[in-house]
């Protein structure tokens, strides 16, 4: 028998985006002294040679929320009195600083929330306390919830008496919306048919279950039904699924082996849920409904799942020095703000080349001279025995400067370089990937082989005078060269000898690359698809690993084509005619030369380098509306509905704990739906939040 009268259409939604908040149990305590000098800066009351702050000091001015004109003055009171344990309308430093303690504890979201009801500070919730809050919500304006109830009395008692402690009240806070949920289908069913309309349906998902909803979910709810009356055993389930959905995203992840980008269908997902018994196959069915209907037909993703859950607080954020919202949404892209992106991307990717290229550049000297050394018959001894004979000699010969001949050409060319790299294979990467967010290997491959060809046309008469600068201490007592004596020794064409060979090199090096560092980045990614920065420097560095060693043929041939021959030594006319000649003359393990030097710089320095890059893409943020690096703080999920917390960020002086106050009452909404009216009675009241410090 069909729980709806008639099966529902599907649709899924499109994404929506909102900023990404920091785990409070990461914070560490400001020092008491810093806690001091910021509190003397807010407080605005004197009493007994004692200095505290009023409830508009530390919500309005220090946490910088209901900064309107026509704010609420009791929801400003109730969020003040969470600090204000001796409830007595001033916070003493004393409990300035302990809020800030409990703000770094694990559970400091539920603890923030017990003591808003804790309305006498005595740590214990009333059955007048809870009321009084309860009351004062939007919610409870919009859809009564009944105090004298059976739901009332078995957590209070029958005289409402009982005191609930803090554990008793975190499941009491759980239980409250579900109940809430049911009691409001009860109120919009009063024949008892089990069954409300479309638009009842949407009524009281959207008013009760808020918290969990996304736009594009709230926009479909009428859809989904397709006009069709709901049961009670859907609208429980449906609520149960928006309830569950961090469940969901774990047996996902248990489905595909912790691939994130994997599809699955219903069957599979049904199949992964029998270890979880609180996920129902009408569950299933309901979240197939909702995301199966545009981008494939019966499966789904991971990205589809981000895309149905809001963003809650707990999520990692790297601090951000700069942000600017460059379009509304992903349709405002225009060309130009393609280019402004593009050039955005090269500016950073140049720092980042730079960055990397300084860091291992003497290890770049030494992997270039033992390339260089001949072994023929023809050549006599060799200078160097191995690579660290090699760094040995050149400390001791030129000096600890000597590690760093020729880095001033290389630091102009490495930027460019590596900005062109990473620009086109970020843009070729980008027409690859679907709405899901999803690239394939293949186009992955290719994104990275076209990184790596743009980078040669610029980079190859930087390369060749570098070479020749850092080979030219090898000659004792030789004439001094500089950059320019080899540019006008080589001429134009001459610039870019070795330039097949190059291309030979970058290209396969990129493709190789890139798709490894991509995948090893989602391998050490988090739960939650988060990179830390140490995994984001580890996934460079290990992905640099067999990308330098699989294409060191080619830079062995490279090298000797950019090289001027010494007298006696073997000339080449070409990348084929010195494949031939270092065959002959020194056998196939002449084109491995170099290869533990070539590692042992490139893996840092792509390591480095894609650190420094997508590090900086989250310092400086900006959304052009585009793709963001995948596993950063700003590869955004869906936002709840009408929370505008994204713009509400912590100021310079919340230091220690407080970094987490603003995230905290944004959860305080996002995850309990306890929504406090921002403004005045009297005042417009649309889009009203609890810590939005802008008007809506």
């Amino acid at each position: 028998m069909p729980i709806l009268e008639r099966c529902p259409i599907n649709w899924i939604p499109a994404v929506t985006r909102a900023q990404c908040q920091e785990t409070p149990s990461l914070l560490k305590r400001a020092s008491t002294d810093k806690l001091r000098e910021v509190f003397q800066k807010y407080a605005s009351i004197q009493k007994d040679g004692e200095q505290y702050m009023t409830s508009e000091d530390f919500v309005r001015k220090f946490l910088g929320l209901f900064t309107e004109a026509a704010f609420n003055d009791e929801s400003v009171r109730l969020l003040a009195g969470i600090a204000d344990t001796s409830k007595d309308g001033l916070i003493s430093f004393s409990e300035f600083q302990a809020f800030e303690g409990l703000l770094c504890a694990p559970d400091a979201l539920y603890r923030t929330a017990f003591q808003l009801f804790d309305r006498q500070g005595n740590g214990n919730v009333s059955y007048a306390d809870f009321a009084d809050v309860v009351q004062k919500t939007e919610l409870h304006s919009k859809i009564p919830f009944s105090l004298d109830g059976t739901f009332i009395k078995r957590y209070f008692g029958e005289k409402k008496q009982r005191l609930i402690n803090y554990a008793e009240f975190t499941q009491l806070l759980h239980d409250f919306h579900e109940e809430h949920a049911m009691e409001a289908f009860r109120s919009k069913d009063p024949a008892g048919t089990g069954f409300i309309s479309p638009l009842d349906f949407q009524d009281i998902i959207v008013k009760v279950k808020r918290h969990l909803l996304t736009a594009d979910v709230k926009d479909n709810l009428v859809a989904v039904t397709e006009g069709h009356r709901v049961s009670f055993p859907y609208f429980i389930a449906f609520t149960s699924l928006l309830n569950n959905m961090e469940l969901i995203k774990q047996i996902y992840l248990y489905a595909t082996k912790g691939s994130r980008t994997e599809t699955v269908t219903k069957n599979e997902l049904l199949y992964a849920a029998q270890t979880m018994s609180q996920i129902t196959p009408l569950e299933i069915d309901i979240l197939f409904q909702l995301t199966g209907a545009v981008n494939q037909p019966g499966r789904i993703d991971y990205s589809d799942l981000s895309n149905i859950a809001p963003e809650h607080y707990t999520k990692h954020i790297t601090h951000r020095l700069a942000e600017i919202k460059a379009v509304d949404s992903p349709s405002d892209r225009s060309a130009l703000i393609q280019v402004l992106e593009a050039t955005y991307r090269f500016t950073l990717a140049s720092f980042a080349g730079a960055t990397g290229a300084t860091v291992v550049y003497p290890i770049d000297l030494v992997k270039t001279r033992m390339q260089n050394q001949r072994t023929g018959s023809m050549i006599g001894e060799v200078a160097y025995r191995n690579s660290w004979d090699c760094f040995k000699k050149v400390i001791r010969h030129e000096g600890v400067l000597g590690l760093y001949r020729g880095l001033l050409p290389q630091l102009m060319g490495v930027a460019p370089e590596k900005a062109i790299k990473l620009t086109v294979n970020d843009f070729v990467r980008d027409k690859f990937t679907d709405k899901r967010s999803n690239i394939p290997v293949w186009g992955e491959v290719i994104a990275g082989g076209c990184g790596g060809a743009a980078q040669v046309i610029f980079t190859n008469p930087l390369e060749i005078v570098k070479i020749r600068l850092q080979v030219a201490g090898e000659i004792a007592g030789g004439s001094k060269i500089s950059a320019l004596s080899v540019v006008r020794e080589l001429g134009f064409f001459g610039l870019y000898k070795g330039a097949k060979a190059c291309l030979l090199r970058d290209v396969n090096f990129s493709a190789i690359y890139f798709p490894t560092y991509a995948h090893i980045k989602g391998a050490f990614a988090d739960k939650d698809g988060y990179n830390s920065p140490v995994s984001l420097l580890a996934a460079g560095a290990i992905a640099g690993i067999p990308a330098a060693a699989l294409v060191t043929p080619a830079d062995v041939i490279k090298t000797r084509l950019q090289v001027a021959a010494r007298q006696g030594q073997t000339t080449y006319t070409g990348l084929w005619d010195a494949t031939k000649k270092i065959m002959a003359e020194e056998g196939p393990r002449a084109f491995w030369k170099g290869t533990a030097a070539r590692v042992c710089r490139s893996s840092p320095q792509f390591g480095v380098t894609l650190f420094t890059y997508e590090l900086l893409q989250r310092l400086f943020y900006v959304d052009f509306g585009g793709n963001q690096p995948k596993g950063s703080q700003s590869a955004k999920l869906a936002v709840p509905l009408d929370n505008t917390l994204g713009t509400a960020q912590p100021r310079v002086d919340h230091i220690g704990g407080y970094n987490a106050a603003v995230p905290l009452l944004a959860g305080i909404e996002s995850k309990f739906g306890l929504y406090l009216p921002r403004f005045g009675r009297g005042a417009a009241a649309t889009g009203t939040t609890i810590g939005s410090g802008t008007s809506s």
